[in-house]
């Protein structure tokens, strides 16, 4: 079995204004780094279009239909909060986002794939239950979780949030979910200012690893090694990862030190985790990264990891 990629052109259809950091240039920029001969075992494949009833796993009727009506006409732009926007193409791009990691959980449970990687734009794990922010309008892998769960009858999984920033969406949409663990390791304090020690969910199930400005590898290993032995004694038939690349040392929105070196040390500990409790069954799906260089050699170390063993 290989590793499975689904993207869509929909995610360059999701156009963000002038300037804005979530831009179009970072799915480029991906694909490019992926365009090399390493990768060419890669299983490339379309995300689908999900169900806008899919989104209901974890939002509000009342906030689907809020965010599907603020959809702007052609040539126009909308503005949901400070910081999150629409185009003609968003509502597409987020569906397309959603259809790909669900369909990358059909593909992992069914054994067409060891492990999947979801480039699509946009992010998502800062959407909370009726509300978007963060660039984010539908929590995509918190969705995703939950459809691991309910349509392919699992009990327990695990979702893992190596942004910078806090996935206070995934928090929020699996707080009161006990088959969920979810750890999510973050610059703290940064926006949106959550994610302290002291969030642990309704159940216990939620691990916050705040670290500290200028943090780098070996403070963030430290931090996640405790953390996984956590998720391993969960024993998650499932693993899902929010995989945002902003921690990286020149990243232009946070201040941590990570390298590319730590993204491959973050994605082997999973997969190593994975391969112990789960057969492996990772689906990872892109948040964060906003220097483009950095994006894309972070991208390109976390799959070159994925494909390991997945010949």
């Amino acid at each position: 079995m290989t590793t499975l990629f689904l993207t869509h052109s929909a995610a360059l259809n999701h156009v963000t204004p002038a300037g804005h950091p979530e831009r179009v240039e970072r799915l480029h920029a991906i694909l490019a780094a992926l365009a090399a001969d390493r990768f060419a075992a890669l299983d490339r494949r379309e995300a689908p279009l999900a169900d806008e009833a899919e989104l209901l796993r974890c939002h509000a009727a009342s906030y689907v239909a809020e965010i599907k009506a603020a959809r702007p006409v052609a040539g126009e732009g909308a503005q949901i909060d400070a910081d999150t926007f629409m185009s003609e193409g968003s509502w597409e791009a987020a569906l397309r986002a959603l259809g790909g990691a669900e369909a990358a959980v059909d593909a992992v449970l069914k054994g067409e794939a060891r492990n999947a990687f979801v480039a699509m734009r946009p992010p998502g794990h800062h959407a909370e239950t009726s509300r978007a922010m963060g660039f984010c309008l539908f929590g995509t892998v918190a969705i995703a979780a939950k459809y691991a769960l309910d349509r392919h009858g699992l009990a327990r999984v695990a979702v893992l949030d190596f942004d910078v920033h806090h996935g206070n969406g995934t928090q929020d949409l699996l707080w009161d979910e006990p088959r969920a663990v979810f750890v999510s390791s973050q610059q703290f304090p940064l926006w949106p200012g959550t994610g302290g020690a002291e969030e642990t969910g309704a159940h216990g199930q939620v691990i916050n690893l705040p670290l500290r400005p200028g943090t780098g590898g070996a403070e963030m290993r430290a931090a996640w090694e405790p953390a996984l032995a956590r998720v391993r004694a969960f024993r998650p038939e499932l693993v899902l990862v929010s995989a945002g690349f902003d921690a990286h040392r020149d990243d232009p929105l946070a201040n941590l030190m990570w390298t590319e070196a730590d993204y491959t040390w973050i994605t082997r500990a999973i997969r190593d985790l994975a391969e112990e409790v789960c057969a492996g069954r990772v689906v990872s799906a892109l948040e964060g990264g906003y220097d483009l260089d950095a994006l894309a050699a972070s991208v390109a170390a976390h799959l070159d990891v994925l494909m390991e063993r997945g010949a």
